[in-house]
């Protein structure tokens, strides 16, 4: 036993190290290079053949329940790490969200889902409600991951995504009591629902009353000792225990580790606390999707492939219509109820759960949780996939929205300056530009930043600065010149070739990231470019040589010479 969980552990870190990050770099994410990892290592793969060849033994991973657990323990990790950036107040401002939006979502997916199954042939209403309400939840794991990944959590469709999770998490309970009915648990409804329930709102109120008068305290002796080990071992305590009493009352364990991370988030060790989980987390939320990918039956999927891609796109088109549609009956803005709607459009590993106790009960037959294991497994592995599509079409949906932005007519102008992009560094420039009194107009794509500065009476216009139209539009023809403050260097390089193509005499002066983007830059003709990590270095520089005593005149000789130098190595090509 020990000897195959050594093995078993090797082959995942093997795969996290070497198969996973080529998936990276084919910008196809983690997730997914996880889910197929399973999926070709586990049992049902790969594994099939592990009695004919011995030696494929030593390159599969042989038992999804022996991983299992640390997997979702990776997705009590994830759950508590994010429960760190919310805090109390921010999650009772979140109560329209989790209760209001949260609950018209569940309610609306779920009787289109049974509607669904009960078309699909289910005879059985109960079930099909099971079923669907199953369905209807999506993956807390996989949509929290991308938007931890993508530095969205704080941001509002982050926040509303999350809360709407939060929300299918209290769901379990309901659902699973459900479940056991319908498989023929027995006893007496409503002192079975009554039960449950208490033991769910005894859960939570546990939690949050250790959380003030035990979990903190706890956590800060342990700080006081300034032992890192002992602060991790606490906080392992703090999140294991959590997610166990809730598990115990019939709710996820994640929702336990949430609320143990908020309950957290006040104290003074939060940061120490997620920079020593962080790496963890990483690793165990691997070992759950490498379960996820495990799960799918390869003998049993490709024989009805055709039809389970076609439910699972069925089920993903559904599941976005329906979300889109109970997001803006709660007035959720177009273009973020259109990308929410897709983010969570996949179903969640609970489903699984309850597929589980559905076989084990008798409700339904291995081969039809085998068709629905797969099409939640694809569902899962698509999500990446449904979060940039649902990404880009917000922006389009969203630029839309704000066409009166967009900027029209602006040909007359003359001897202003245009800036492309108003982020930091733009406003800079234009604010220096106001005080000397020099026109300007100012292009950006975030169509909330461009509303913003319009009211204050800037002329900032939405659109692509890249686009040659959008610089026809600005009056190019009679700029004085073009500053390009765009954070992404692509974006900055296309616009400044398309300057020099058609406008090879107006200065154009650029933000640059790094030397090698500031050469490239240089390569295309640019009147002007510093990395900012040299202006940077300079003025620490200025900075220091003041400090010392050095006279300005020294100072400034010197600066002068370094930034020469840097300017010289621009021109030349990298080594």
């Amino acid at each position: 036993m020990g000897d195959a969980v050594l093995k078993d552990a090797f082959v995942y870190l093997l795969a996290a190290g070497i198969l996973v990050p080529l998936f990276h770099r084919a910008r196809i994410g983690a997730v997914v290079g996880f889910i197929v990892v399973g999926a070709v290592l586990g049992p049902h793969g790969l594994g099939r053949w592990a009695h004919d060849f011995s030696w494929i033994q030593f390159i599969t991973i042989s038992s999804t329940e022996r991983v299992a657990p640390f997997g979702e323990l990776g997705v009590v990790f994830l759950l508590f790490l994010l429960g760190l950036e919310f805090s109390a107040g921010r999650l009772w401002a979140l109560r329209r969200e989790v209760f209001g939006i949260g609950g018209i979502q569940v309610l609306f997916c779920g009787i289109a889902l049974t509607l669904a199954a009960l078309g699909a042939g289910v005879d059985d209403p109960g079930l099909a409600m099971v079923l669907g309400f199953a369905l209807a939840l999506s993956s807390t794991a996989v949509v929290t991951q991308i938007l931890v990944e993508e530095h969205r959590s704080l941001a509002p469709l982050g926040q509303l995504v999350i809360a709407v999770l939060l929300f299918q998490d209290l769901m379990v309970v309901p659902i699973l009591l459900a479940t056991e009915l319908i498989a023929g648990g027995g006893g007496n409804v409503l002192m079975l629902a009554a039960s449950a329930l208490a033991k769910a709102v005894a859960a939570v109120a546990a939690i949050l009353i250790a959380g003030r008068y035990v979990m903190a305290p706890l956590v800060g002796m342990a700080g006081s000792t300034r032992s890192r080990a002992l602060i991790m071992a606490i906080t392992l305590v703090v999140v294991v225990g959590t997610a166990g009493i809730t598990r115990a009352a019939g709710l996820s364990g994640a929702l336990g580790a949430f609320l143990a991370g908020m309950l957290l988030s006040e104290t003074a060790y939060r940061h120490q606390i997620e920079v020593d989980l962080e790496p963890f987390k990483g690793l165990l939320i691997g070992v759950f999707f490498v379960t996820v990918g495990m799960e799918v039956d390869f003998a049993a999927v490709l024989p009805r492939l055709p039809l389970i891609l076609a439910a699972t796109v069925g089920l993903l088109v559904v599941k976005s219509a329906v979300n889109f549609g109970a997001l803006r009956v709660m007035r959720v803005q177009k273009a973020d109820a259109a990308e929410a709607s897709i983010l969570l459009a996949q179903t969640g590993e609970f489903a699984l759960v309850v597929l589980g106790l559905l076989v084990a009960k008798g409700a339904v037959t291995s081969a039809e949780a085998g068709l629905l294991v797969a099409m939640v497994g694809l569902s899962l592995a698509a999500t990446p996939f449904l979060g940039r599509i649902g990404r880009r079409l917000g922006r389009q949906l969203e630029a839309q929205a704000h066409d009166h932005l967009l900027a029209a007519g602006e040909a007359h102008s003359r001897d202003h300056v245009i800036i492309a992009g108003f982020g930091r560094v733009g406003r800079m420039v234009a604010e220096a530009l106001e005080r000397e009194e020099i026109a300007f107009i100012a292009v950006d794509s975030d169509p909330r930043r461009v509303a913003l500065e319009r009211s204050s009476g800037r002329a900032v216009y939405f659109g692509d600065a890249s686009r040659e139209e959008i610089l026809d539009r600005l009056g190019i023809d009679a700029a004085r010149a073009v500053m390009v403050t765009l954070d992404n260097p692509a974006a900055a390089e296309r616009l400044v070739a398309g300057v020099r193509r058609r406008w090879p005499t107006v200065p154009v002066v650029t933000r640059a990231k790094d030397l090698d983007h500031a050469r490239r830059l240089a390569n295309l003709g640019v009147s002007g470019v510093i990395p900012e990590t040299v202006e940077a270095s300079l003025q620490l520089l200025t900075r220091l040589l003041t400090a010392i005593g050095l006279p300005e005149t020294v100072v400034a000789e010197r600066i002068a010479d370094a930034r020469a130098r840097e300017e010289a190595g621009i021109q030349q090509p990298p080594a």
